[in-house]
């Protein structure tokens, strides 16, 4: 995917504002306010001394002193608003940014998911959105206060004398423009570099502590250890390079800084001897450009910072603009599972040259009890895939109930499919509200019965708290036996038409295998099967038994 410009990314940032720009106006005028005040305490320090020598005669020294105090105190006041809205705004944006994450991950999956590394997901979801707050805290809001303090300095300035005018603009531009550009071309490449090694570390991490169980038995702990070393090695060579970035940037900026001043003393007393000047405004003057310089200081440190910052929002920003394999169909036909068709179906997944189907053709009618057997790996799950809309044929059609399933509404597909896999995901709630997944309006009676039906419920009973026994992370409280025993049991509770069944007693013994098949062919008989096994005894309550060879579905 082609890099974004610094500029385009901050374009894409400030459009994502546009519901709270009334809020963004109001920090950006307490900032400048805040600024000029700041300012003011300074300059009419040195209108004071002028009104002690005799050069100022507008104000008494009383009144500059008056205006000092106020300044100070309202500075703390407008500051305090300006930092309270500011992160009102930016906390609310990564409110915002998060819903829309989580929306188009819900879009992309699962195709697009399929093999992505969930520890860089989390990191871009989390830390990743978290670093834009300092854009939309102190990024956006100190740009518009630095553009128009500055230009109502530079005013001021030029009313004073029109050298300081055109001098300070000329100061201000480098400090705050320049400086940061230049910087930020030189070191974008070390913020992406480093956030890209932080997702890549962070996934490390969470796939070792999911297999720790293997590391332990395995006694690969060591390697484990000397490559996620490796990993911060990498991570804190990438953070040294920003750091060396942005001290050498923090000296040019401190160094030009100093030079404006020492211009405007050189430039002030030249003024002053020539008689175009009075000390008291050559003064002013010099004090007003020596303090004028924080706004855009700010913008200049921001611009490290910002590194980091764009290279998350790029990250973010690829992700939303993410085309999915599969486009869900809101408004589209309505189905009740009458029947599944396969007419010259051709498949390969994407960056792969074998093609999974080869112009496949199977009907299967309601009530049909479908076997799919063959060797692992050949594509019997993505025969699933398929007909679930998990992903779009290359070739060829798919009807559910005679329409193309491009045309049948998403939500009515999941309706009338329930899906049974040999790897069952449980949340870490309770067996309850675990199961109650299948029918979410299910009530305890309904859940106990599902349960029985998939002889786990005399287990669930010689737990302390019964159904309201928490599973732990990934159902680590469990055998895979009693996880696989929950999925069919969620499967059960489900009212969908066509029962999907991958491997389903895949982790069970002979006698519980024979008591689910049992219960699956007293309960489902009029419900379509589609059981993918390798066991020749599951695929028992089966009447019909297609053998998947060479791209072709074969009745065996």
């Amino acid at each position: 995917m082609q890099r974004r410009s610094g500029f385009q990314i901050m374009k894409r940032l400030i459009i994502e504002l546009k519901p709270l720009a009334p809020i963004m106006a109001i920090t950006i005028s307490m900032g400048v306010i805040g600024f000029l005040a700041a300012i003011a305490i300074a300059s009419f320090g040195a209108i004071a001394i002028g009104t002690l020598i005799g050069d100022i005669t507008f104000i008494s020294f009383t009144g500059a002193m008056g205006v000092m105090a106020l300044a100070a105190v309202f500075r703390g006041f407008l500051r305090y608003a300006e930092q309270l809205s500011g992160h009102y705004i930016a906390f609310k944006i990564l409110y915002i940014l998060r819903d829309k994450i989580f929306a188009k991950l819900r879009k992309l999956a699962p195709a697009k998911l399929e093999g992505q590394e969930k520890g860089n997901l989390i990191s871009l979801i989390t830390s990743d959105i978290e670093l834009l707050e300092v854009f939309y805290a102190h990024t956006i809001a100190p740009i518009s206060i630095a553009i128009i303090t500055n230009t109502i300095i530079a005013i001021i300035l030029y009313m004073i004398n029109p050298w300081f005018g055109l001098l300070s603009v000329v100061f201000f531009l480098i400090v705050g423009f320049v400086i940061p550009y230049a910087s930020s071309s030189l070191g974008k490449e070390a913020g992406v570099a480093y956030r890209n090694m932080f997702g890549e570390c962070n996934n490390y991490i969470l796939d070792s502590l999911r297999g720790l169980k293997e590391v332990l038995l395995f006694k690969n702990g060591e390697e484990r250890l000397k490559e996620i070393n490796s990993k911060s090695h990498r991570i804190n060579e990438s953070l040294d390079k920003i750091k060396e970035h942005e001290g050498i940037i923090r000296a040019i900026t401190d160094l030009t800084i100093m030079i404006a001043i020492l211009t405007f003393v050189g430039l002030g007393f030249y003024q002053y001897s020539v008689g175009n000047l009075s000390f008291t405004w050559m003064l002013v003057g010099i004090v007003i450009i020596a303090s004028s310089f924080g706004p855009v200081v700010a913008l200049s440190n921001l611009s490290n910072t910002l590194l980091q910052t764009f290279a998350c929002a790029e990250r973010l920003f690829d992700l939303i603009d993410e085309e999915p394999h599969v486009e869900e169909v809101l408004e589209g036909h309505e189905i009740s599972g009458d029947s599944i068709s396969y007419e010259d179906v051709t498949f390969a997944y994407p960056n792969r040259k074998e093609k999974i189907f080869d112009s496949t053709s199977v009907n299967i009618e309601k009530g049909d009890k479908i076997a799919l057997i063959g060797e692992s790996g050949i594509g019997k799950s993505t025969f699933v895939k398929l007909m679930m809309r998990f992903w779009d044929v290359n070739e060829g059609k798919i009807k559910l109930d005679n329409i193309n399933i491009k045309e049948v509404s998403t939500n009515s597909i999941r309706n009338t499919q329930t899906l049974v896999s040999q790897e069952t995901y449980l949340f870490n709630e309770s067996i309850l509200d675990n199961i109650r997944i299948g029918n979410i309006n299910a009530t305890k009676d309904e859940v106990i019965k599902a349960a029985k039906m998939a002889s786990i419920h005399d287990f669930i009973e010689t737990l302390p708290k019964g159904y309201d026994t928490k599973v732990g992370e990934l159902g680590g409280n469990l055998s895979s036996g009693e996880k696989q025993r929950i999925g069919l049991a969620r499967a059960f509770l489900s009212d969908g038409n066509v029962l999907i069944l991958d491997e389903p007693t895949s982790n069970l013994d002979t006698l519980n295998e024979g008591e689910i098949l049992k219960s699956i062919k007293e309960n489902c008989e009029d419900k379509t099967i589609v059981l993918i096994s390798h066991r020749k005894s599951t695929t028992a309550v089966c009447n019909k038994t297609y053998k998947l060879e060479n791209s072709k579905l074969i009745m065996s």
